[in-house]
């Protein structure tokens, strides 16, 4: 019998492990938002509760899904979907905290972005983790917004905050080297986020992220464009 140990196996099975008991905690947060008054529901520091929860929770599912990457277990399953529905989807899954937050997010897709040609499982993944990093700098609103460009479906999510740090929007945020976890920002959602995007293709052109300071609210911008 070997005594060989994957250390990335072990890691990753723990990590599952630690998504679903998050998954669980953030399922009993509900019933318990359900069945207490206003006043504890909009209390800050159970809406804080919610947040932290969920943020660790979407950055377990990203290590789980870079490690499936990496050992070639994931790939894009993408089908035409109806984008404003998607977004609205979106949207659904913050109201409760976005509520408790005092923040307000709403949707815009164009007229010409109505369909587009996505894995709904991996966008989700993306935005969601965008979403919640725009939460923590917003000063109360947020967009999700969609748009076609050049034959190119492009989400975005926007914020009021104070912006990208200039340093961030020069980076390139495809490799590795670009995590740094002696920091207290890692990026790791950023490369994450290429990493999804990257996997969406048509032809000779792939999905890529883009960051930028602007928009309509004067804060963040993350892209995400899709072929």
């Amino acid at each position: 019998m070997s005594n060989d140990l994957d250390f990335s196996t072990v890691l990753a099975s723990t990590v599952h492990d630690m998504k679903n008991s998050l998954g669980m905690l953030l399922n009993s947060l509900d019933e318990v938002r359900d069945s207490v008054g206003e006043e504890v529901r909009g209390a800050r520091p159970f809406t804080t509760l919610e947040y932290e929860a969920q943020r660790v929770h979407g950055d377990l599912v990203q290590l789980l899904s870079l490690y499936r990457l990496s050992e070639e277990k994931l790939s894009a399953t993408v089908e035409e979907q109806l984008v404003h529905d998607f977004l609205d989807e979106q949207q659904a899954h913050h109201r409760r905290l976005l509520e408790g937050l005092g923040i307000t997010l709403e949707v815009h897709t164009e007229p010409d972005a109505e369909e587009g040609y996505f894995d709904p499982q991996l966008v989700s993944g993306v935005l969601t983790n965008v979403i919640n990093n725009a939460i923590r700098y917003a000063e109360s609103q947020l967009q999700l917004n969609a748009r076609a460009e050049d034959g190119w479906l492009v989400l975005s999510v926007e914020d009021d905050g104070p912006g990208y740090p200039e340093h961030m929007l020069e980076v390139d945020f495809s490799g590795t080297e670009r995590i740094d976890f002696s920091t207290g920002s890692t990026n790791l959602g950023l490369y994450f986020a290429e990493r999804m995007a990257g996997m969406h293709t048509a032809g000779d052109r792939q999905g890529f992220t883009r960051l930028r300071n602007g928009g309509d609210l004067g804060g963040s911008v993350f892209e995400l464009w899709l072929p």
